[in-house]
């Protein structure tokens, strides 16, 4: 099982330097659809999210974290 922590954040500083963004955020950052987001989350893949009220969120910082990530693994 693929087990991912995020750090407890700074709110103070994490608000002006590392902004939440939506799925459809990722989506146009990756060109990963929406859809595969979703179920990634469900089975704990994919860049790490969290869901702030209804919805499902992401830190920018996460997502660009992750790209690199799979891009050093693919390379």
């Amino acid at each position: 099982m693929n087990v991912r922590t995020i750090a407890p954040p700074d709110l103070a500083r994490d608000a002006d330097h590392d902004p939440i963004i939506d799925a459809k955020q990722v989506s146009g950052l990756t060109s990963i659809p929406t859809g595969t987001l979703r179920y990634w989350a469900s089975i704990h893949q994919g860049p790490a999210s969290f869901k702030l009220g209804r919805r499902r969120v992401y830190r920018k910082s996460v997502v660009l974290t992750w790209l690199a990530e799979q891009e050093c693994q693919s390379a």
